[in-house]
């Protein structure tokens, strides 16, 4: 599968900026694409949602909390759940530090109040499969 953003081109993050840029050199926005998709695409031997968790990790180490949200949000149409996500959070608040928590627990929790779990559960329960 080919993604692409909501004007066609080669961005399936929605980052406007990449958008823009696309327009002010075409060939450098298709060469970056190839990359991307033999970074984080379809194929090879991890699925996409782990993938994308990996690059949640590094994000969040910068502190781009944008990035980690777009980037949580392919994951999660790549079938990765809250509790996925947070358990990779987790993983990365050790080599990645406060900041790396920090940043991805904001990502998530703003996901979260989208809906993008679908409806809140009460408190105390988890989707984590026992």
């Amino acid at each position: 599968m080919h993604e692409t953003s909501p004007q066609g081109l080669p961005n399936p993050y929605g980052y406007g900026e990449l958008d823009w840029a696309a327009r002010l050199d075409p060939a450098y926005t298709q060469a970056r694409d190839v990359l991307r998709r033999l970074s984080v695409g379809e194929g090879g031997v991890l699925p996409v949602k782990v993938k994308e968790m990996v690059v949640i990790g590094v994000l969040a180490a910068h502190g781009l909390q944008y990035a980690v949200e777009a980037h949580m949000r392919r994951a999660v149409q790549h079938g990765a759940t809250r509790a996925e996500l947070f358990e990779a959070i987790k993983a990365a608040a050790l080599p990645g530090g406060g900041v790396a928590y920090s940043t991805g627990l904001r990502a998530l929790k703003r996901l979260d109040e989208e809906g993008a779990f679908g409806p809140a559960q009460p408190a105390g329960t988890t989707d984590t499969p026992r």
